[in-house]
């Protein structure tokens, strides 16, 4: 990307929808973060209500129930899509209909099938949707992603990534959490997707996975735990664990590369204290303090805005969208497919033409974890 100077930048008018705990939580203090490039003008929720409070506790000038009535009157340059999953699909398309750019929550879309749908409906050169990823964006992983890059640590060999959360019976009374249709999926979707993609950034493309899944005690259409074997192009081979049922929360992942391991263990975000590198016997302790990330940027949604407008004023497709924002879903949709057909899946069959493609089950309901066998049985 080019670099953009700050007199160079421009000043984006902002719309929000969904105006729930994500949005005021997170998006909100992003975008105060960044108030000398953005404005909110707008936020749109199916709740009037909730819409009206929102924008009163933010200081927005409009509030409403209809996304086609906001983007005709105030004309973003930029919507921020905070709904469930079920509708990020529509929303998206229709953001980028009327011109503006979209960043959008993860998970991106409930398939494949709908990910390529909205990638198809972008322009050259803007409007773009790109997604929420923020943890590739923390001065840890970007100093990583370099070393990487430029083979400072070797080769990478094994890995860990593991999403250890705990959610109980309550959470899922919201009544389109834990069922493919509205969701998507389960932790593996909803949560581990995170963890899966900062590790995707590191590490690049992956090759093959080989999965199970089980819904072992939450009362859920989906898994509520899964765990997959995944080998890279690379030739390096990695542990996934997603799971909403861990007492003890942890977000880990570690690289075992052939100079050194790097370590990472945090909850919903960290910063460099978070990270260890720890090299192996005979590597110089001078090369080892070089590995050191020299600022301290923590994952946020804050960082990865930045980056998000630093695209839009270059007129270029903004990180973790297109294809770069596709291998996580990927990497879902083959994870899924392996654990319900009980076989290996390479990432090279997740074209259209499989069920899997248009809905991540597979086109079943699970009604009980016995793998199927075969795809044709799997679609009926």
């Amino acid at each position: 990307m080019d670099v953009v100077t700050p007199g160079d930048r421009k000043r984006y008018r902002i719309a929000v929808v969904g105006a729930g705990a994500i949005a005021g939580g997170r998006h909100m203090p992003a975008v105060r973060a960044h108030a000398d490039r953005v404005e909110v003008v707008s936020v749109v929720d199916v709740d009037g209500g909730r819409a009206a409070a929102f924008a009163a506790e933010w200081g927005v000038g409009r509030s409403g129930t209809d996304l086609a009535a906001a983007l005709a009157a105030d004309r973003p340059d930029l919507v921020i899509v905070c709904t469930p999953p079920a509708s990020h699909r529509d929303a998206v398309l229709e953001c980028l209909a009327a011109g503006a750019w979209v960043w959008c929550e993860k998970p991106p879309a409930l398939s494949l099938a709908e990910y390529d749908e909205m990638a198809a409906s972008e322009r050259a050169g803007g409007p773009y949707v790109g997604y929420v990823f923020q943890h590739r964006f923390g001065s840890a992983a970007r100093a990583l992603r370099r070393q990487i890059a430029d083979g400072a640590l070797g080769r990478p060999l094994v890995g860990v990534c593991h999403t250890l959360w705990y959610r109980d019976d309550a959470y899922y009374t919201a009544p389109w959490r834990g069922t493919w249709a509205s969701e998507g999926g389960g932790p593996t979707m909803g949560h581990g997707i995170h963890q899966m993609d900062l590790m995707l950034s590191l590490l690049g493309d992956w090759r093959e996975v080989r999965a199970m899944m089980g819904t072992l005690a939450r009362d859920v259409e989906t898994e509520d735990v899964s765990v997959a074997a995944v080998g890279f192009e690379s030739g390096a081979l990695v542990s996934v664990v997603n799971s909403v049922l861990s007492p003890r929360q942890e977000s880990y992942l570690r690289f075992d590369f052939s100079d050194a391991t790097v370590e990472l263990s945090h909850l919903y975000g960290y910063d460099n204290a978070d990270w260890t590198w720890t090299p192996r016997e005979g590597v110089g302790e001078e090369r080892a303090r070089s590995w050191r990330p020299a600022s301290d940027v923590p994952s946020s949604h804050a960082a990865q805005l930045g980056a998000f407008l630093d695209a839009m004023d270059s007129g270029v497709r903004p990180p973790a969208s297109g294809d770069d924002g596709r291998r996580s879903m990927e990497l879902i949709t083959g994870l899924y497919r392996s654990a319900v057909t009980g076989r290996p899946v390479l990432r090279s069959e997740l074209g259209p033409g499989s069920p899997f493609y248009e809905r991540l089950d597979g086109g079943r309901r699970r009604e009980s974890d016995t793998p199927a066998r075969d795809e044709t049985e799997v679609a009926r």
